[in-house]
């Protein structure tokens, strides 16, 4: 006797996440045909050799015989007080130890501050593109994503006008991610300011993903959101992940600014889903403090000679030298997000050209449209890899937009 199917929540159909979805399966199964893949779909540091810093792997192995027991639902109280102090010389108004929730990674914090905030219906304006997990927890959460767009034209910035004719009845949040996954965009103070004015206008929570807030180029500037919010309720998120190179210790922090009062009942709400879960990972919280109050080792990645600013460097000189590409140059974070132009745009679509690079040339990148954008002529690529592996990458993205140039009647390039 057949069974019949066992049923899965419906609103599932509307989540999106490329990033580990169909292209991934299909890259581990030509790896399990022995063809080996050059993945740039995860900012993943410790995937290409990165290790986290040896004085955080020290604070952990020195404390590891405290680590057995549950900790308070909000996190370690030394590691609440060195976010909360970490924050303070930001100028966060109202930053205490009190208001500090330590998460499995940002992801988990993402996901239970929704959860926090959300009834059926409510709304969250977030950027397009966005990072999908932003969307996929709003719908889970039973609220509604509305999109302000992040166009390219504009340096991937958002226009404060669109925002505020967006805002609804229904809307409860403004998320902005700065420096921006996946365009790499930083937000100057001046359109920070107009933002924080518009949830002060209409009584908005502002969410903060600043996971990669000391991740920049060129002397580009991070700006910090919740000094400049105020009184106005304010929820920053940070952690160990991309700045410290330490993904899988899952160590994320959010801290809640403003107003106590105003924001009371969401401080409640967040606790008690915190406690819910029992804690976070206990022996990654003894490496905040030495992250926060240690050595600053990612600034000289981000510099000239730097690995990143390098692996940056070549991507945009294959861009330049590309007869199909375009790019925005990533300012911060640990992406590009390039565009297709041209011939070989006519009839683009990302996720058949992700398709194609991976089973033809062993590439597997993220299609743009994974981030919630309308348009379908770009793609994602992780600033991770070697210098040398970014050149030969973007050889083989050349080759098959040749081919899609070809196919729309475009002559190919003379060869040297």
């Amino acid at each position: 006797m057949s069974l019949p199917p066992l049923k899965t929540r419906e609103r599932l159909s509307e989540v999106r996440y490329e990033i580990r979805g169909e292209l991934a399966r299909r890259a581990r199964e030509l790896e399990a045909q022995g063809r080996k893949q050059i993945k740039l779909n995860i900012g993943n540091p410790g995937a290409f050799g990165f290790r986290a810093p040896e004085h955080l792997q020290r604070a952990i192995a020195e404390r590891i015989a405290d680590t057995d027991p549950y900790t308070h639902q909000q996190g370690l109280p030394a590691a609440r007080e060195a976010i909360a102090a970490f924050h303070k010389r930001r100028g966060t108004p109202n930053a205490s130890p009190e208001r500090v929730f330590v998460g499995n990674g940002v992801s988990e914090l993402i996901d239970l501050s929704l959860r926090a905030l959300l009834n059926p219906g409510d709304e969250v304006l977030l950027p397009s593109p966005d990072y999908p997990l932003w969307s996929a927890a709003t719908i889970l959460n039973d609220g509604r994503p509305v999109y302000y767009r992040c166009q390219p034209e504009n340096g991937f910035l958002p226009d404060p006008d669109e925002i505020e004719q967006l805002v609804s009845s229904r809307t409860r949040a403004i998320v902005l991610i700065n420096p921006n996954n996946p365009t790499g965009a930083a937000y100057p103070r001046e359109l920070i300011e107009r933002i924080v004015a518009i949830a002060a206008k209409h009584k908005l929570l502002l969410m903060c993903d600043e996971i990669y807030d000391s991740i920049l180029y060129d002397g580009a500037q991070f700006v910090p959101v919740a000094p400049i919010a105020g009184d106005l309720p304010c929820l920053s998120f940070g952690g160990l992940s991309k700045v410290h190179r330490a993904c899988g210790w899952r160590v994320g922090w959010a801290v809640l600014s403003g107003d106590p009062v105003a924001s009371g009942d969401f401080h409640h709400a967040m606790d008690l889903l915190g406690a819910l879960r029992l804690c976070a990972n206990v022996p990654g919280q003894f490496a905040i403090e030495a992250a926060l109050d240690g050595t600053d080792t990612i600034t000289p990645l981000c510099r000239p000679g730097g690995r990143l600013f390098e692996a940056r460097r070549a991507v945009v000189e294959a861009v330049e030298a590309s007869r199909h590409l375009q790019l925005v140059v990533p300012a911060g974070a640990l992406y590009a997000f390039p565009s297709v132009t041209g011939a070989a745009a006519q009839g683009f679509d990302d996720h058949q050209f992700a398709l194609e690079l991976l089973e033809t040339e062993d590439v597997l990148v993220v299609p743009g449209s994974s981030f919630n954008v309308p348009y379908r002529n770009h793609f994602r690529v992780t600033l991770l890899p070697q210098p040398e592996d970014v050149r030969e990458v973007f050889g083989r993205i050349e080759r098959v937009l040749d081919r899609y140039a070809e196919r729309a009647g475009a002559p190919r390039a003379a060869v040297a």
